[in-house]
Parts: structure tokens; C-alpha cells; sequence
């Protein structure tokens, strides 16, 4: 059962940095989200807000207003905020003492760990709550090294990269992996990321919190303990960053880790500099699939857009251009679906298509 949750997202829901406050109000199988909080927003229904298509969650103006028009005090506070800032400054740790105040129970997603802080952990025992830090790293006991066991998955390993840093990899990937249940194809979803995590994923850590180490092997374990816990037809794996990106190395992680057999690349047309580094020119298609596939030795197999500050004709033509161009299925799945890339991923790889006659 669902757990209820009210998502924190100041003046960034929508936005770049709103980007786990986003991913909640799209999609959660872990919390039911009863409203997001961002003051400039107020008033607006979140799924209509992102998606144009209403998903009936409030935007709130603060705490106070959500409590009084949802008429309860939600059980867990999300921060919703990706800021490339790890640490909060003391006007949002006020923030979080008053949802511990309100009795809500914190769950944050920031490589700073509230449950490392005697600030903190003070104010959780005075007021009965409890803190979760999503990102923190299991002890290094716990930790895996790269095992070479993943050439024992027999089953399709797809990864979704981008081009940049908070482009919708995550997003595509849900929608792929619910398009493959639907077709009825047992699809596992491995996250890498807190956002992924919070939206309910099985399998997976997040793996940028992670000494190099020990990186490329929980990669490696979450596939494996999905592939023989659930015993899918195909693995579909989160990306972090961008491989051609220096702030990040996750990329290169993932793709040591999961040696995936083909790759799916999220691009954003319009992006002309990297999202939080404005000196950085966004790569080229052409430069990012070239890199993925001489480090991977996978194909790009297909391209999925990212329409953010496109018009529907910008879109379009776009998408077509790119098809013509890198002679690669084209789309974007929050506009058009997944049809094109289940289509190529039966073509890739025929034997999902007969796994799914035999359900069918």
C-alpha cells in the first residue's frame, strides 16, 4: 500500500533542479502524492502544469496550505529539489524542522545526510519523526565489486543515456518499461538515481554517491539480483549524466556495470550549453552516440527527444530530421509513446516478440 507524501519543489518545480519533484508528480508506485509545494506555481494542477494531462496533485503555496486543504498531515515530506549545491542554507533547513514540527516523517534525496547531522537527528527525536536519507550508501561491507557475472544475464540489457545531465532519461525509461508490461513482456526497471528510487524501483542504488570502487559492481549486483529474483525478459537501465560530460563519471559506471547489449540516447534540441555549467557546450548527437558505442561496444539503437522550450511543429520537424539524418527511430514518449522504440527492440531483438506471442 501506497504511503501518502507531500513533495517540497520552491520556485523549481518544472524546472531543471525541480527535476525529483517532477518525476514524483509523474509517476510513484511508493507514495501517493498528495500535492507539491512552490509558491510560484500555486494554484495549478502539477500533471497539467508539466504534461499538459491533469493528474489531480496540487501545487500549494506552503506547508501550512497544504495541510489545511488536504485536511490531513501528510506522513512523509519529500525535498524535491537536485540542486548541483549539496548543502542546505539555514532558510531551507527551516523548512525541513517545520515539516519535522508538522509531524511529517523526511525523506531526502541530497547527497547531504540529515541522519549524519546531530542538528537534525535532534529535531527528528524532538518531534516523533524520522529521517530517510535516500542516497545514503550501504556500509561497505554490504558494497559489491565487479564480478564479471552479468555475461550470465541472458536477457536483452538496454540503458537510456543522454546528452546531458537532467534530460529525461529516467522519464523515458519508466515509460519504456510500463510500454514493455503492457505488451506483456516481464520488463525489470534497474534506478541509479534517488529519484528512481522514490518513485518505487525495485532494484538499484544510487550510484554517484559511490567510490568508483564499488560503482560499476552495485550496477552490475542490482541487474543480477533482478534478473534472478524476477527472472524478466529484458532489463531496462536508468542513465546518470552524460558519458561526454566531465562533471560526471556515473555514465561510465553504468556502462562497465551493466555491459549492455543496446543503448537508447535522450537528447534536448534546443539545450545549447550543459544545464549548471553555461561555459559548456551541449555535445552533438553525432559526438555522444560515437563516444557510447567506441566505450560500450553496444549500438545506439534509437533517440529519444527531450522537447523543452520546442514548439509541436518544432518537435515534428525535428524528429524527422533525426530519423533522416542518424537513420535511427526518433521520438519523444511523453508526446508520441513508446511504440517506436518497442518496435525496434523486437527488431533488435526477435526474441522478445516471440516471448510475447507465447503470453499473448
Amino acid at each position: 500500500m501506497k504511503t501518502n507524501a507531500l513533495v517540497y519543489s520552491e520556485n523549481e518545480f518544472g524546472k531543471l533542479d525541480g527535476k525529483v519533484a517532477n518525476g514524483l508528480a509523474r509517476h510513484s508506485e511508493k507514495y501517493d502524492i498528495l500535492g507539491i509545494i512552490d509558491s510560484t506555481k500555486a494554484g495549478l494542477d502539477a500533471g497539467e502544469y508539466l504534461d499538459g494531462k491533469k493528474s489531480w496533485i496540487p501545487v500549494f503555496r506552503n506547508i501550512d496550505e497544504a495541510i489545511y486543504k488536504l485536511r490531513l498531515v501528510p506522513e512523509y515530506f519529500i525535498y524535491g529539489i537536485a540542486p548541483l549545491a549539496s548543502f542546505l542554507d539555514e532558510e531551507q533547513k527551516e523548512i525541513i524542522f517545520s515539516a519535522m514540527k508538522k509531524g511529517m516523517n523526511i525523506v531526502n534525496g541530497l547527497p547531504e545526510f540529515f541522519t549524519d547531522d546531530e542538528e537534525y537527528k535532534q529535531k527528528a527525536s524532538e518531534y516523533g519523526v524520522k529521517i530517510y536519507d535516500i542516497r545514503k550508501p550501504p556500509q561497505r561491507k554490504d558494497l559489491h565489486i565487479f564480478s564479471g557475472k552479468i555475461s550470465k544475464v541472458k536477457v536483452p540489457v538496454i540503458t537510456v543515456f543522454g546528452t546531458d545531465c537532467a534530460v529525461g532519461k529516467r522519464t523515458t525509461t519508466v515509460n519504456l518499461v510500463d510500454a514493455l508490461r503492457k505488451e506483456g513482456l516481464k520488463a525489470a526497471f534497474i534506478a541509479t538515481g534517488q529519484t528512481g528510487i522514490l518513485q518505487g524501483s525495485k532494484y538499484g542504488i544510487a550510484i554517484d554517491v559511490l567510490s568508483s570502487g564499488f560503482a560499476t559492481g552495485e550496477v552490475e549486483n542490482a541487474i543480477l539480483d533482478a534478473y534472478e529474483t524476477d527472472h524478466p525478459d529484458i532489463i531496462v537501465v536508468e542513465g546518470q549524466g552524460a558519458l561526454s560530460h566531465p562533471a560526471f563519471t556515473s555514465s561510465s559506471a553504468i556502462l562497465r556495470g551493466a555491459m549492455p547489449n543496446a543503448i537508447i540516447l535522450q537528447h534536448p534540441p534546443k539545450r545549447k550549453n550543459h544545464c549548471d555549467y553555461s561555459s559548456i557546450p551541449m555535445p552533438t548527437v553525432e559526438s555522444e552516440v560515437e563516444l557510447i558505442e567506441v566505450f560500450s561496444k553496444a549500438k545506439v539503437i534509437a533517440i529519444t527527444i527531450n522537447h523543452e522550450d520546442m514548439s509541436d511543429e518544432e518537435l515534428e520537424s525535428t524528429i524527422c530530421e533525426y530519423e533522416y539524418k542518424h537513420e535511427l527511430p526518433t521520438t519523444d514518449v511523453l508526446k508520441h509513446g513508446c511504440g517506436k522504440l518497442i518496435k525496434k527492440l523486437f527488431e533488435v531483438f526477435p526474441e522478445l516478440h516471440k516471448q510475447e506471442l507465447l503470453v499473448c
